[in-house]
């Protein structure tokens, strides 16, 4: 079992920057890859970016040049530094593990909206 917490979301003006945090305990040593995803209200849910445990990234095409995926493996935390915030980015964000086997894990979700 993984146990995935969320936290750093909140209100933002346009052009403004958070930092997400996503704390992992229990089987973490199982872990392969971990990432962030976001759900708009009545869209689905959509990967943001991802890292593996040898650190190889991948940035969404909507989010390239702005957000930036980071681990520290000392703290088993997982950050989503998140800059130049428009208001579509504006969505719940969850913290997602997957280990060998395909099985998947996921936060509760951090609400995160852009607006002036």
């Amino acid at each position: 079992q993984v146990q995935l917490v969320e936290s750093g979301g909140g209100l933002v003006q346009p052009g403004g920057s958070l930092r997400l945090s996503c704390a992992a305990s229990g089987s973490i040593f199982n872990i392969k890859a971990m990432g962030w995803y976001r759900q708009a209200p009545g869209k689905q849910r959509d990967l943001v970016a991802s890292i593996t445990t040898s650190g190889r990234t991948n940035i969404g095409d909507s989010v390239k040049g702005r957000f930036t995926i980071s681990k520290d493996s000392g703290k088993n935390t997982m950050y989503l530094q998140m800059s130049s915030l428009k208001p579509e980015d504006t969505a719940v964000y969850f913290c997602h593990a997957i280990v060998p086997g395909g099985l998947e894990y996921w936060g509760q979700g951090t609400q995160v909206t852009v607006s002036s």
